[in-house]
This record gives structure tokens, C-alpha cells and sequence, in this order.
């Protein structure tokens, strides 16, 4: 059943955020109503990747080790920096077409480096092949892309400042969930 989960919530998270891409003349028809739609499947998508997840057992081919869990530490910093720099439309922005993305990625892509077991195959893959369609799909359609100006050294600050915050409410879930998120 827990893999029956994992994979729906993946599927779940797929489409949702798909949605507007594959389909947006039925997502535009929802107006503002649509995005509470996506919102409300994407938190339902998160739910059910998580329990199928804690409860999805298989072949395991390595564990941590301090080295993959400094490089892990230092991606996801980089990960979350781009997130925040996204909204703060800070320098980085200005070189990395889709920050979000990219840093969804790198995320992914740490969690893979310390979990080698199946089940983080399957989610974190799963969530890795997602943001790699994302940016085919984004490319496909060809919205130009313009660079933002320079931005204030104070926008450098609000990215930095909630990357920290970030990293310090992810932590505190991960001890919650029963994982030691830094070695």
C-alpha cells in the first residue's frame, strides 16, 4: 500500500503542476478558483508521498556517509538560496533562467547522493524527472525570457536571510520525522 501511495502522490504532484502547462485553457477557465485547486492537490500530492514514503520498503544499496552528507548540506543551502532568490529577484536571477526549478533539482539530487535505497529512488527521482519535464515543457513553449535588472544589495540580504529561515524550519521537520537532516 505504501508504494501504491508514493507513486499516487507522485503522479498527483506531476499533474497538478502540469496542469496549466498541458491544459491551460481548462485551468484558465478556474480563474483564481484554479489555483486553489492546484494549491489543495499539491498539499493532498505532499501527504501521500510522505506516508507512502516513511512506510515504502525495499533493496537499500548504500546509506550516509559524512562526505555525501557535507556535499548533500551544501546543495540544499544552494537549493533553498535559488528558491529564495527567485522571489527576491536577486543577482542569480539574472544568470539562471528558472531558479525554482533548478534549485528543486539540485534538491533532489542531494537527497539522492545520501538515500540509496529504493524508495528515495522512486521519490526523489520521480520529483528530479518532474522538474527536468517542467524545464522541456517551459522550453517547448517558448516564453521569452527577459533577465531582471540589477537589483539592491538588499534584496542579496532578504534571499540570504530567508534561506536560514528556511533551513532552520527544515530541519526542525526532518527531527520531527525522525531523520538527522545534518550527519
Amino acid at each position: 500500500m505504501s508504494w501504491i501511495l508514493l507513486i499516487a502522490g507522485l503522479l498527483l504532484w506531476s499533474g497538478a503542476h502540469f496542469w496549466k502547462r498541458l491544459a491551460p485553457d481548462s485551468r484558465a477557465r478556474l480563474g483564481d478558483k484554479g489555483k486553489g485547486i492546484v494549491a489543495g492537490l499539491i498539499v493532498v500530492s505532499i501527504v501521500l508521498m510522505v506516508v507512502g514514503y516513511r512506510g515504502a520498503y525495499g533493496p537499500f544499496w548504500w546509506g550516509r556517509t559524512p562526505a555525501l552528507v557535507g556535499i548533500n548540506n551544501l546543495l540544499m543551502v544552494f537549493a533553498f538560496y535559488l528558491y529564495a532568490a527567485s522571489g527576491a529577484k536577486t543577482w542569480i536571477t539574472t544568470k539562471v533562467k528558472n531558479p525554482q526549478l533548478t534549485g528543486f533539482k539540485i534538491w533532489a539530487v542531494a537527497h539522492l547522493l545520501v538515500n540509496g535505497d529504493l524508495a528515495s529512488f522512486v521519490l526523489f527521482g520521480g520529483l528530479l524527472a518532474w522538474a527536468v519535464a517542467e524545464v522541456i515543457i517551459l522550453k517547448r513553449m517558448g516564453e521569452p525570457w527577459t533577465p531582471p535588472h540589477p537589483v539592491p544589495i538588499k534584496k542579496e540580504i532578504t534571499a540570504i536571510v530567508a534561506t536560514v529561515v528556511v533551513i532552520v524550519v527544515v530541519m526542525l521537520i526532518h527531527y520531527w520525522l525522525g531523520y538527522q537532516p545534518w550527519g
